[in-house]
């Protein structure tokens, strides 16, 4: 390591040098893993930190349903378009610099909703509060660009799946901390969940700077963010994401809402229950990694996606029949399944790229080479857009609610896209033969990647 710009800089970064990666990478790469990990998740708990305070806003808050959604729809919508400055920071400052001072930059909207939260404030001061908390959602961008730049092809399934699913896990836990404290203290001191959240938002920074590194080879590539935006395969997998992302993070943001509105919970019956979709979703979320590493990524995204539409049908049916148990059984498998979406489909977009350049006759590492610069241009695009689908669930759970008084009209609208999904996942990345076979240039060619391997 050598000193850059004042920080810890390593100026030379080759893991898919098998011998790099066996005598140091592999070692520097799980410890930077390890805390951005920490700071991701933190991240996610202020992210989705107004799916617990709605729980605590009664009727002395003059806040009816449609305004909680719409609370909750604005921290979505600014977590989901600040993620994609989020993704150049990485290059900009350094991994570690950048998980610092966003992991700091949480410190604001949890300050703001300790001083606001209370009866009597207005709805629009919420609401900006609310929209503070989305730079929680930036931090995913970064982190799984900064976690993609340290980790070879054949190891970014699992690497990117323990990091977005050690972050996603933030969801349960900061709605495990509101139920803890409403069965404690009582639904009139929210103030305390934010309390708990102060100290960890600067444990987290000072890790990030005494054990995280930035990588000096990591550079914003304008070209290759132009190429990107361009490419079809973006926007392709962005719309994948937002049927899996999109879900997870909607629902973790509306599952308690839905069910106080819907099924007459109390606060403390809502976040009793509210945890444990999220909290499978997360701790999944690396299975679908690893499966697509051994699969295909296209393969376990495809049944994902009917297995989704499969889970919806049972929703929509315990919606109209008014049977909660069943409506928990078919929700949280809904959570499961797209956290195991969520891995398959991040998995593919290295591959997707690296496919392309075998494709048109690269080789050995500038086929590597065009691979990593293309889906670090096109992760944080893909993460941002996936992110909108959540902001969809939750205006859509609001004009059902405002329309019917129930989520119904809702989950048949989900089972349409996912069928939709399942469609475009097919149609383009398994229908497809595999490009035709290169011949081999050198004795270090690799062979030629299909689409259904990625």
């Amino acid at each position: 390591m050598a000193g850059s710009s004042g920080g810890r800089w390593i100026e030379q970064w080759d893991p898919e040098d098998e011998t790099f990666w066996k005598e140091k990478g592999e070692r520097i790469a799980r410890r930077n893993l390890v805390f951005s990990v920490l700071s991701e998740h933190i991240g996610f708990s202020i992210w989705t930190l107004w799916s617990v305070m709605v729980l605590f806003m009664g009727p002395e808050y003059g806040v009816d349903p449609a305004g909680k959604f719409f609370l909750i729809a604005t921290a979505t919508l600014v977590g989901a378009v600040i993620r994609v400055p989020y993704t150049f920071a990485v290059a900009r400052f350094g991994g570690r610099n950048w998980t610092i001072l966003s992991a700091l930059m949480l410190l604001l909207p949890t300050g703001a909703a300790y001083l606001v939260m209370e009866p009597g404030t207005s709805y629009g001061t919420f609401l900006a509060v609310a929209a503070l908390t989305g730079v929680g959602g930036g931090n995913f961008a970064s982190s799984m660009t900064n976690i993609n730049s340290f980790f070879p092809l054949r190891k970014k399934g699992w690497a990117l799946g323990l990091n977005a699913g050690g972050g996603n896990i933030g969801v349960p836990v900061v709605q495990l901390v509101g139920l803890l404290v409403i069965g404690t203290a009582g639904a009139a001191h929210p103030r305390i969940v934010l309390g708990v959240y102060i100290p960890l938002i600067v444990i987290a920074a000072l890790c990030a700077a005494l054990f995280m590194d930035n990588l000096a080879p990591v550079k914003n590539d304008t070209g290759a963010a132009k190429e990107a935006v361009r490419d079809p395969h973006t926007w392709i997998m962005s719309f994948l994401y937002i049927g899996t992302f999109g879900s997870f993070i909607g629902y973790s943001f509306a599952f308690g809402l839905v069910l106080q509105t819907q099924f007459g919970r109390t606060p403390l019956q809502a976040a009793s229950l509210t945890f444990i979709g999220p909290l499978l979703g997360s701790l999944i979320r690396p299975v679908g990694g690893s499966l697509a590493d051994r699969f295909g990524g296209a393969r376990i995204t495809l049944w994902t996606f009917a297995a989704m539409a499969a889970a919806t049908g049972v929703v929509v049916y315990a919606s109209v029949a008014e049977s909660l148990p069943v409506f928990l059984v078919g929700f949280i498998a809904l959570f499961v399944l797209s956290g195991l979406g969520n891995g398959s489909t991040y998995k593919m977009i290295p591959g997707i790229f690296q496919a392309k350049a075998l494709a048109k006759g690269m080789r050995g590492e500038a086929a590597e080479a065009y691979g990593r610069r293309l889906s670090g241009a096109s992760m944080g695009l893909i993460g941002a857009v996936g992110a909108l689908g959540g902001l969809g669930i939750n205006l859509a759970f609001r004009q059902s609610f405002l329309t019917a008084g129930t989520g119904t009209g809702a989950f048949v609208a989900f089972l349409a896209c996912y069928g939709v999904c399942f469609l475009v996942t097919w149609a383009v990345y398994l229908r497809r033969p595999a490009p035709a076979p290169v011949p081999e240039a050198t004795a270090e060619a690799k062979p030629q990647l299909s689409y259904a391997e990625v």
